[in-house]
Order: C-alpha cells, then sequence, then structure tokens
C-alpha cells in the first residue's frame, strides 16, 4: 500500500476542458538551485533537500516527506523545492546545515494547472507547456511566473503510466 504524502491545500476555482485554475494557500518551502538541467542536476538538488528535511539542520529535526516535488528556472537560475509540513510554520523550521537551501514562505496564489501522467522528458513537456499557454490565454488570463513542473511520484520507482505530473503557471488574478 502506497503512503500518502501531505501536499499543498488548495481550492479549485474554476476548471476548463485543458486545465483548472487553482487558488494555493499560503506555504512553507524547502528550495535549493539545481546545478544542471536533466536526471543529474535534479538528482543531485533532490538529495540536498531531502537531506534537509532527514535531519540535516541545526537541530537534527526530522520532517515528513511532502509532494509535489516542484522545479522551475526563473532569472535566478533552475531550481527544486519540496513544501514543508503545514503543521510547521517558517519561524518554527531549523536552519538548514547546507547553506545552499533556503527556506521562504509562498504567499497565497493563483495557478492554471495541468494535469498528466507518465514521463516527464523535454519534448513532452514543451507540448504541454505550449498547449497550456494556449489555453490560458485563450480564456484571458495572464501569467505571472514562471513554468512549474511538479512531480507526486517517484520517477525511478513509480511505473511510468502510474505517474501524476503537473505545470502550473502562476496567474495574475483579481477574482
Amino acid at each position: 500500500m502506497a503512503e500518502t504524502l501531505e501536499e499543498p491545500d488548495y481550492e479549485t476555482v474554476r476548471m476548463y476542458s485543458g486545465f483548472e485554475i487553482r487558488k494555493y494557500v499560503r506555504s512553507v518551502e524547502a528550495r535549493v538551485q539545481r546545478s544542471g538541467e536533466g536526471a543529474t542536476g535534479d538528482s543531485t538538488a533532490f538529495r540536498r533537500v531531502a537531506g534537509y528535511i532527514f535531519g540535516a539542520n541545526q537541530t537534527g529535526a526530522r520532517y515528513a516527506m511532502t509532494a509535489p516535488v516542484s522545479r522551475w528556472s526563473d532569472d535566478d537560475g533552475a531550481w527544486l523545492s519540496f513544501h514543508m509540513p503545514v503543521a510547521h510554520p517558517l519561524e518554527e523550521l531549523p536552519s538548514p546545515n547546507d547553506s545552499g537551501i533556503e527556506l521562504g514562505e509562498k504567499v497565497e496564489r493563483v495557478v492554471a494547472v495541468v494535469t498528466f501522467g507518465g514521463r516527464t522528458t523535454p519534448s513532452r513537456l514543451r507540448k504541454k507547456e505550449q498547449q497550456l499557454r494556449h489555453d490560458v490565454e485563450q480564456a484571458g488570463y495572464t501569467v505571472n511566473g514562471p513554468l512549474v513542473l511538479a512531480v507526486y511520484d517517484n520517477p525511478w520507482t513509480t511505473l511510468p503510466f502510474k505517474r501524476r505530473n503537473e505545470l502550473h503557471l502562476e496567474l495574475q488574478f483579481d477574482g
């Protein structure tokens, strides 16, 4: 039996045929810059953030694994993050032993989301991104942030057809 992992809380604002609009509540994340694109950069970044939640921090505190593992690129570089369990507010989290890991609060936000299974190859992600951006534009929304890949299952142990992945685009949203 698979364990159930905590996921960030959200409310579905609106459903469209190819995507949905979600409003996410404030959350805390542990993130690190990826040292490169692809599996090697993701694997190294994952191990670093996993080290933090498994005790590589000032107090040796351990935290439950959560989902998704998110990755994105912005003007500051390529990133990978875990959302922290909601029971642990930012001000109560110990500092990481790894100075490259950042703890930060993600503000409430509105996001366009497309959910899909299978592998997350670069060509497949490009096609999904193009379709999502087109659908969001056609629906009259304005994108207000980088594309985020949210991976809910372990890509090394979960059969491809059972994987749950999402692409997220933060939106400018007035209600």
